[in-house]
């Protein structure tokens, strides 16, 4: 068999030349969606020609904060993309001992939700409260600025009359807002134009599951069709279900499921929105802490529906959205598809340091992941760069999924740690491709990432 020779010709460990070595900048793409940091219940929107998305923020409790073992939020960022692939943080936007009606170090800011209402942008949240005079529990407040990444300016109160968590906002077209919120049921209610104040008594829906814990509810609406979408424990963990009606106040009827329960993972929290003419369910996992899963990562993948306006249970995937440039990392252990017994996912460093993130390892021949959506544009690509390791050495082929091409043939020699190598590519291609990476020899080779050049 031939073997096409690496530009480089001094890639044999341990004297192998890096063409550069992997820094803890990251590329925020794939599922989860932020992996530098834990995020937790993600309310996203689209403002202008961004999706920006309100997240919590769990960090991990100890004897001096928090409560060990259990929930931890102390302050919220907010994150915005253009293209869904590229991810930006803007930073804190709101932090607990900086909110006046919020306890001090009580690291309660759970989920959260914002919304733009004529220039200004309004952002909910609830918290533990100093004044628990009107009775122990959560209140839900309001942060508003000029600008969706702020500076936004807590109010000095929250919400009177409101008691519970997840705010979630809706304007219908209308003009009118209404607060949603759970407090053991789910509550809804009318906003004045302030978006400060309820303008009616809150609603208890009913006709919701009375089995098991109802919370986290997020409304839209769609062709007349409004979407009372909610985390509901009908067994051990949360699973997203849904309940319709024509009208933003109900009354609601139980429609289906969205989402299975993620193995390992008691919670999970969502929304749900239409970005160029997409419809996208973010929601949270605990993929950077498999065995605690109050440290989460949020998530998205793509959402359809039938022709009835019943929404098709969506399946969690590692590949997510959006579209990524073939001269980025493309990150193939956030697989499409996966065949091969010997086709497997793990931690770079299996330690502390999960936000190392993953790598994909091909044990034995036609072991293959494929990535979907990799835009190659119209320039000419000349290279391929694979960050890879072998204790045996091995070929891999990378291929156009559709046609079986064979864009590059990389001899992976045999090595002790990771190492960039650089490869011809053979055949060039343009716009947006789907790529196959097979392992061709009956041995073991593991890989971070490919990119082409």
């Amino acid at each position: 068999m031939l073997r096409a020779k690496p530009i480089k010709t001094n890639w044999f460990f341990p004297t192998i030349l890096l063409l550069f070595i992997l820094t803890a900048t990251q590329i925020f793409a794939q599922n989860p969606l932020i992996t530098n940091q834990f995020t937790a219940d993600p309310s996203a929107r689209v403002f202008g020609d961004r999706v920006y998305v309100y997240p919590s923020h769990d960090i991990l409790a100890n004897k001096d904060r928090g409560r060990v073992d259990w929930f931890c939020m102390e302050d919220y960022h907010v994150f915005s993309s253009a293209n869904l692939t590229d991810w930006k943080d803007h930073g804190v936007i709101v932090t607990q001992n900086k909110v006046p009606w919020v306890k001090p170090d009580s690291y309660s800011m759970w989920a959260p939700d914002c919304i733009e209402r004529n220039g200004k942008y309004y952002f909910y949240f609830p918290s533990t409260p100093t004044d628990t005079s009107g009775g122990r529990g959560f209140r839900i407040g309001v942060a508003i600025a000029d600008q969706p990444t702020g500076p936004f300016v807590p109010q000095d109160l929250p919400i009177a009359g409101v008691r519970g968590i997840d705010p979630n906002v809706f304007i219908d077209k209308d003009g009118q807002a209404y607060l949603y919120w759970s407090q053991g049921n789910i509550y809804g209610a009318k906003l004045k134009e302030n978006m400060t104040e309820l303008a009616s008594d809150p609603v208890a829906f009913q006709n919701l599951p009375t089995k098991g814990l109802k919370e986290g509810p997020y409304l839209f609406e769609r062709n007349g069709i409004y979407y009372l979408t909610y985390p509901h424990v009908e067994n051990k963990t949360e699973r997203l279900e849904y309940a319709t009606s024509n009208s933003p106040l109900g009354p609601f009827k139980v429609a289906g499921v969205i989402m299975d329960e993620t193995p390992g993972c008691w919670t999970n929290h969502h929304s749900i929105l239409e970005f160029k003419n997409e419809w996208i369910l973010f929601y949270h996992a605990n993929d950077l802490s498999p065995n605690f899963d109050k440290a989460r990562s949020i998530r998205a993948d793509y959402l359809s529906f039938n022709e009835d306006g019943t929404i098709i249970k969506v399946k969690p995937t590692l590949r997510g959205i959006g579209i990524t440039k073939a001269t980025d990392k493309i990150q193939i252990d956030r697989y499409s598809e996966v065949s091969g017994a010997g086709a497997t996912v793990g931690f770079i460093d299996t330690t502390l340091k999960k936000f190392d993130g993953w790598k994909v390892q091909l044990k034995g021949s036609n072991d293959w992941v494929s990535y979907n959506n990799v835009d190659f544009g119209q320039q000419k690509l000349n290279t391929i760069q694979i960050k890879v390791k072998s204790g045996s050495g091995s070929e891999v082929v990378v291929k156009s999924k559709k046609d079986n091409q064979i864009l590059a043939k990389i001899n992976v020699p045999k090595t002790e740690g990771w190492g960039v190598l650089e490869f011809p590519i053979s055949i060039n291609k343009s716009g947006i491709k789907d790529l196959k990476v097979e392992n061709v020899e009956n041995k073991s080779v593991e890989i971070d990432w490919i990119s082409f050049k």
